[in-house]
């Protein structure tokens, strides 16, 4: 007698051999960019810009936001200064479209920051909503 399994079962099986296998799987932690700036107000995360300076120039930042472009060298110790050397502080990236930013939020996990938070709406919007700009979010040209 010949099993056929369906779709469905397939990816449900598929899924609890991967959670058996591997562990849990730590849900990817996102945030609107309104909310992310409300929660960057109110002291609750530190929100993060980590585009260029030429982007930062073109836009302006979040008002709520500290500008660290991803592609210094010294990213990390930087990112350390900011946080007092507590990995556990809760940040959220921003950056154009989300690619960037949700990229950087898994390098940073496996590097062992524990709170790190994506706005994978960034500041031009994706797929995840529209935007700070097109919010009309306050911006700040430093």
């Amino acid at each position: 007698m010949k099993h056929v399994i369906s779709r469905r079962g397939f990816l449900l099986s598929a899924t609890a051999i991967v959670a058996v296998s591997s562990g849990p799987v730590e849900a990817a932690k996102a945030l609107s960019a309104a909310e992310a700036h409300r929660q960057a107000q109110a002291g609750k995360i530190i929100l993060i810009d980590i585009r260029t300076p030429g982007e930062w120039d073109e836009t302006g930042s979040g008002s709520s936001a500290k500008r660290l472009d991803m592609r210094r060298d010294d990213f990390t110790a930087a990112l350390d200064k900011l946080l007092g050397g507590d990995k556990s502080k809760p940040v959220a990236l921003i950056c154009a479209r989300g690619v960037r930013s949700s990229r950087l939020s898994r390098a940073l996990r496996d590097a062992g920051y524990t709170a790190i938070i994506d706005v994978p709406e960034g500041m031009m919007g994706s797929y995840a909503g529209p935007g700070w700009i097109e919010r009309g979010l306050p911006l700040t040209k430093q």
